[in-house]
């Protein structure tokens, strides 16, 4: 990078290798995206055909890589355009406008800006037409996209095209939106003098005609008698007119009511765009709501519209791309529209530290017997996630439903092998390939085993202690084994006590489930050992003699007792000198050996509550 050279003057190429480190440095700040754009945008005062190469490449090379990291900025993808236009000229600044469309395909403003565009820049109508009926297929049904809708009927005004200009109000007066009314007036007007064969199909026209020459001749009052007439063709088109209005005040009811219901949540969406900031929780609440709502009316078309609208305000957050996958997924013969959603969230907007969605998606390559590409995407995360627990038990479990139980077990023995996984990782590990042993294999003793043989080497890993006491304390007994199983309990509750080095905290809490073992399962004898275990875990520290022998070099309480009356002139609370002299807490290390936080001195002690 130190030999590149952006082009413009020695200040701009310095300002913008200095903003490109930043970025690269940062490369999820939008800040310093941002700045870098703004830089680039600005060299040689601005681009235009006669800028130098470098310049030119160089801000074509920033807007690239920015889009790709910020797809959904249709603002920018405008910018990108006008200024391939004024560098390249119309074909250049179409093919941005292409990139831009395909990647915010919803976007109101995009695709107005580019219809526009091309209304100005071509002059073969027919080709204009296309790219707005493109337009209208991807933005047509947006609650405000009456600025497209707009443009449409501005560029067939210049055509004098009234046909199409009452195809496009006909399209448009069935659609809940913004400013419905306002195109139904002028619908309604057209109406009255366009050709009758183009407001209705032929059929609907033939069946109103047959309903009024059915009704008879008309009754004409000609002072006190009636005089009945024979309809003319000028009273049929009258009527049938009379009738197609009344038909158009019927829609422009049920429009009127279908805006109505979705006013509520419209009004309350506050940042229609994206962004990269966070939303407020009650815009999120006011998505779920709509999307709710819309799935209860049932229409397949403006629910996966509206969630295509919601995934650009709220890309980046995963729980609306696992809803729209998992609705997607409830439709019929859609299993490509699922695969597209998980791609895009996984490839674009989720980042691979949340895995979630990326898991679904293994997930739902699985279902459809792609079993390969399923464990290539575990893999995938395990590449940037080395040790991530979920993603290494989700594969292991993909493997024994594949492959059998061994397939399993080799990916757990691979893992834990393996140097990018830390001690912590490899003990979860473990007791979940003593899991696969117990649950799937039947076999307890194996199982056992798997605890035992490595329990010296994740001493103070805290899952794999609660996995191995829970592993024993959920073995089924009867009265003749029960015995034999108590012993292995407390085994593995005296290995947790004496040997493990969890936090006390957590100690405590195991003891609590054995204690509970005691009152349900114990023999005569378990109130006694309660209650020595209930004083060594809840009593004061100056009565848990079990933990003073663990503080002690030789494992004897005395020598702890011994060592603290020396130093502190109490048996409590080990006090240093010199820390008392920087002014520092004495209790301070006693609450951290605890593993528990010290109340500040304004606050009154609560008593410890245990779920």
């Amino acid at each position: 990078m130190a030999d590149y050279s952006f082009g413009g003057t020695d200040e701009e190429n310095a300002e913008l290798k200095k903003l490109s480190a930043e970025v690269n440095e940062e490369p999820d700040s939008f800040e310093h995206w941002e700045k870098l754009v703004r830089a680039a945008e600005s060299l040689e005062g601005g681009l235009n055909r006669n800028s130098s190469p470098q310049s030119i490449a160089a801000t074509r090379d920033i807007y690239d890589r920015f889009l790709a990291k910020f797809p959904l900025l249709f603002g920018y993808w405008k910018k990108y355009a006008d200024l391939e236009f004024s560098i390249a000229g119309t074909e250049a600044a179409e093919l941005v406008y292409e990139r831009g469309v395909a990647s915010i395909t919803n976007s109101v403003d995009l695709w107005t800006n580019y219809c526009a565009f091309k209304v100005e820049t071509s002059h073969d109508a027919d080709i204009i037409r296309e790219l707005f009926e493109r337009g209208a297929g991807c933005v047509g049904l947006d609650f405000l996209a009456h600025p497209f809708w707009d443009k449409y009927l501005e560029f067939e005004e210049r055509l004098e095209a009234q046909d199409k200009i009452f195809a496009i109000l006909d399209r448009m007066v069935h659609i809940p939106m913004h400013q419905y009314a306002r195109y139904f007036e002028r619908y309604r007007h057209l109406a009255q003098i366009r050709p009758l064969p183009e407001i209705l199909p032929s059929d609907m026209l033939a069946q109103f005609r047959s309903e009024i020459e059915s009704e008879g001749p008309a009754t004409i009052q000609a002072g006190s008698q009636q005089i009945k007439a024979q309809r003319g063709e000028l009273e049929i088109e009258r009527e049938m007119r009379t009738r197609i209005d009344n038909l158009g005040l019927e829609i422009f009811a049920r429009t009127q009511t279908e805006t109505t219901k979705r006013w509520t949540y419209e009004s309350e969406i506050k940042r229609p765009y994206f962004h990269v900031t966070d939303l407020d929780e009650s815009q999120l609440v006011n998505w779920r709501k709509y999307l709710d709502f819309e799935e209860v009316e049932g229409d397949y078309t403006r629910t996966s519209f509206l969630y295509e609208r919601c995934l650009v305000t709220c890309a980046y957050y995963d729980e609306f791309w696992l809803r729209y996958a998992r609705w997607m997924l409830a439709q019929s013969n859609k299993n490509e529209e699922v695969r597209n959603i998980y791609q895009r969230a996984s490839m674009l907007y989720v980042p691979i530290s949340r895995p979630a969605v990326r898991l679904q998606y293994a997930y739902f390559e699985e279902t459809v017997d792609r079993i390969e590409v399923a464990k290539d995407i575990h893999r995938a995360i395990l590449e940037v996630l080395p040790g991530h627990i979920e993603t290494i038990v989700s594969l292991a479990n993909m493997s024994r439903r594949h492959g059998g139980l061994d397939a399993a077990i080799e990916v757990y023995k691979s893992q834990i092998d393996s140097q990018l996984c830390d001690i912590y990782t490899k003990a979860a590990l473990v007791a979940e390939w003593a899991r696969l042993l117990w649950k799937i294999k039947g076999s307890v003793d194996e199982a056992r085993q798997v605890f035992r043989n490595n329990q010296h080497w994740y001493l103070d890993s805290r899952p794999f202690w609660i996995n191995y006491l829970s592993f024993e304390l959920e073995q089924p007994t009867s009265a003749e084994t029960e015995q034999t199983q108590y012993k292995r309990i407390k085994q593995v509750h005296e290995d947790i006590r004496r040997k493990s080095h969890l936090p006390p905290l957590t100690m405590k809490d195991l003891s609590h489930y054995y204690m509970v073992y005691l009152q349900e399962r114990g023999g005569k004898e378990a109130a006694k050992e309660y209650m020595t275990l209930d004083r060594e875990v809840n009593g004061p520290f100056s009565v848990q003699s079990g933990m003073k022998s663990k503080l002690a070099d030789d494992g004897r309480e005395a020598t702890t007792q011994r060592r603290m009356m020396m130093e502190n002139g109490h048996p409590g609370v080990e006090v240093d000198e010199a820390a008392i002299r920087r002014g520092e807490n004495p209790y301070t290390k006693y609450y951290q050996q605890q593993g528990e936080q010290q109340l500040p001195s304004d606050t009154q002690p609560q008593p410890l509550r245990y779920q």
